[in-house]
């Protein structure tokens, strides 16, 4: 399985960081988790074809991870092709019918199929052969984390959520965990999670992963990638790592 990070930011612009895009590629077939505002043009950046992504997977619907989703929509149309099947959150249907309905111009012209999800399903993206699993996440609205399976390999891609034992003993035995880290150690938030955050959470469930993989920052974390790092590393033993955009990692 092979993983390519699209979008490593968030909602406030940063040199090198577009909003948040993955794709887990297996066999060849392209599986895009998340789809904000930038990940269009970072597709074409890492040698993909956007006409070949037939499944997109939402964790959930603020703009910094849906932005991009009906340019991608409209790009793949401008060439010929037409039906796409979206994953997401309970509402997702709702959203794209009203994000739809602001273009006259593009009714008709997509065949979407929607698969809403509330935690606990199973499913497999059209043209793969992987499971994918998914649970709630701790965030402001819906949001999801996935779990992929293929070729007794697993990855798990987290959305936004602060550190959860749920998530945490849903990526028990996984590969690669992709985790948000939005933020430096100390600073206060919610919805979201910090580096201390994240070990004070492992002082009480194990996390039992290979490798360790941040994404999500937010321009508050700029210079705070290596001291982030090897706080985590403190208490998690395996690889810690920061994601940027186009990294490519093998699972």
């Amino acid at each position: 399985m092979k993983i390519r990070f699209l979008g490593t930011g968030v909602g406030i612009p940063q040199v090198g960081r577009v909003q948040s895009g993955i794709i887990m590629e297996m066999d060849g077939m392209p599986v895009l988790f998340d789809c904000g505002c930038g990940v269009l043009g970072r597709i074409v950046e890492a040698g993909y074809r956007h006409m070949d992504i037939g499944n997109i997977v939402l964790t959930h619907l603020h703009l910094d991870h849906v932005g991009d989703v009906l340019a991608l929509l409209k790009a793949n149309w401008l060439v010929g092709k037409t039906d796409m099947h979206i994953f997401g959150p309970e509402g997702t249907r709702d959203w794209f019918g009203m994000v739809m309905g602001t273009y006259d111009y593009l009714k008709g012209r997509f065949e979407v199929d929607i698969s809403e999800l509330s935690g606990g399903e199973t499913f497999t993206p059209e043209g793969t052969n992987c499971i994918v699993s998914c649970t709630p996440t701790v965030h402001s609205v819906s949001s999801l984390a996935y779990r992929v399976e293929y070729g007794g390999k697993a990855v798990v891609y987290t959305g936004d959520t602060e550190p959860s034992g749920t998530v945490f003993e849903f990526a028990d035995g996984a590969d690669l965990m992709i985790h948000e880290c939005s933020f430096p150690p100390g600073f206060e938030v919610s919805s979201h999670t910090t580096p201390d955050m994240f070990s004070n959470m492992l002082e009480r469930v194990p996390l039992n992963v290979k490798r360790l993989y941040f994404t999500h920052l937010y321009p508050q974390m700029q210079g705070h990638e290596q001291e982030t790092v090897d706080h985590v590393r403190q208490y998690f033993k395996g690889e810690v790592a920061i994601a940027s955009d186009l990294m490519e990692i093998e699972v």
